[in-house]
């Protein structure tokens, strides 16, 4: 071979390998996005870089933070041949509402730091494509707006705070405001070692008060309104049982435990009559166990034997990933960074984009399952690599 055809030989190995691919341009619009991930050099490019830092981190070494997308890959789908699958059905229900597909909107607080017009244009997004959305304690909209852009009545998450008197004023407002779930967050017991957060904090010469004028977290965040937040903490080490049934006897809303992820915390759940649970590691975010969210299901969908639905959030990136945790007993399935990547991308026609993504993905991966709807996803559409 000379020297002319191997050299226009290996720059036709260059274009075509994954490395070349990853140095292409940033999309400029939702519609140029092939996958989610088309977001997240968009989104690090407007966001400012204490504020991406702070979506991006995990705690310590991050092991849990990798270990959510990396289970997703050892496990691998079973496809199944000569099944009719014209005609797909991705509905879900939750507490007798019918969702068009089981992907719902994690809480993910402080979204007007990726985007001007935070969770309203979220909850415009899943007003536009009907989803499940979470709304977080810390979020930076108030909920009876987030409720009006949404269309119809969103789950109110709960950091219980280092305070009763508070969590129970959250409460009551979301239940005024129509909330019908009240999911309760309970694996920030403690600080965390966020060390990418810090460190982009270090690395952004902006001065902080520029767009933190108010000097506490909470004073920051609509839910806190008319509340005298000094010396609060979002930590609350003492949450227990008997917190969770003094909540349960000041609602009417179903309740959702957010974070547990082993088979002893599910059985009392089920004994204590919880509603429903989120297998969740917080992202990442809140312990560095290196154990992903994905590989707690199973033992949890086991412990509580069919009494109530089981989510899961935690590296959910592609639609396989969505069949994946349900054929592993999940009944939805939460995404939370790849929503805010397209937030900050675009706002809210870059999380309508995702939500189109992973609906499509998931509609070709249930049909090379053989599967026609939800229900017919099992167990043996999965096995471990």
């Amino acid at each position: 071979m000379d020297t002319r055809t191997a050299r226009r030989k290996f720059l036709q190995y260059l274009a075509a390998s994954p490395i070349f691919a990853a140095e292409s341009p940033l999309i400029t619009n939702p519609a140029q996005a092939i996958s989610v991930f088309d977001f997240e050099p968009v989104a690090r490019k407007n966001i400012p870089p204490a504020h991406f830092g702070y979506l991006s981190t995990g705690v310590d070494d991050e092991r849990t933070l990798r270990a959510n997308q990396e289970a997703f890959a050892r496990l691998q789908l079973r496809p199944r041949r000569l099944i009719d699958v014209s005609r797909i059905d991705t509905s879900v229900e939750l507490f007798g509402v019918k969702w068009p597909t089981p992907i719902f909107l994690c809480p993910c607080g402080n979204q007007k730091a990726y985007h001007p017009d935070g969770e309203s244009a979220v909850a415009r997004a899943a007003n536009g494509r009907p989803t499940l959305k979470i709304l977080s304690t810390v979020a930076t909209v108030s909920v009876e707006e987030v409720t009006r852009a949404a269309g119809r009545p969103v789950w109110q998450q709960l950091y219980p705070t280092s305070r009763w008197e508070v969590g129970e004023r959250i409460v009551r407002r979301a239940e005024a405001a129509g909330c019908p779930v009240l999911v309760i967050t309970v694996d920030l017991v403690g600080d965390r070692n966020a060390e990418t957060a810090k460190r982009s904090v270090a690395n952004d010469s902006r001065q902080c008060a520029s767009c933190h004028p108010v000097p506490t977290f909470s004073g920051r965040k609509p839910s806190f309104d008319g509340i005298d937040t000094t010396g609060l903490s979002m930590r609350s080490p003492n949450f227990n049982w008997e917190s969770v049934r003094r909540i349960r006897a000041i609602t009417k809303m179903k309740i959702v435990l957010k974070g547990i992820g082993t088979h002893e915390d599910a059985r009392i759940a089920a004994e204590q009559g919880i509603d429903g649970l989120i297998v969740s590691n917080h992202g990442g975010r809140s312990e560095d166990s290196g154990r992903a969210s994905i590989d707690c299901l199973p033992e949890v969908v086991d412990a509580v034997r069919g009494r109530m639905p089981v989510m899961v959030d935690g590296g959910i990136r592609r639609g396989t990933d969505i069949v994946k945790a349900i054929a592993l007993g999940a009944s939805a399935v939460g995404i939370g960074r790849p929503y805010l990547w397209a937030l900050g991308a675009f706002g809210q026609a870059g999380v309508e984009k995702v939500l189109d993504l992973l609906r499509i993905e998931f509609e070709l991966a249930m049909k090379q399952c053989g599967a026609r709807s939800v229900a017919e996803i099992k167990p043996a559409h999965v096995t471990r690599g």
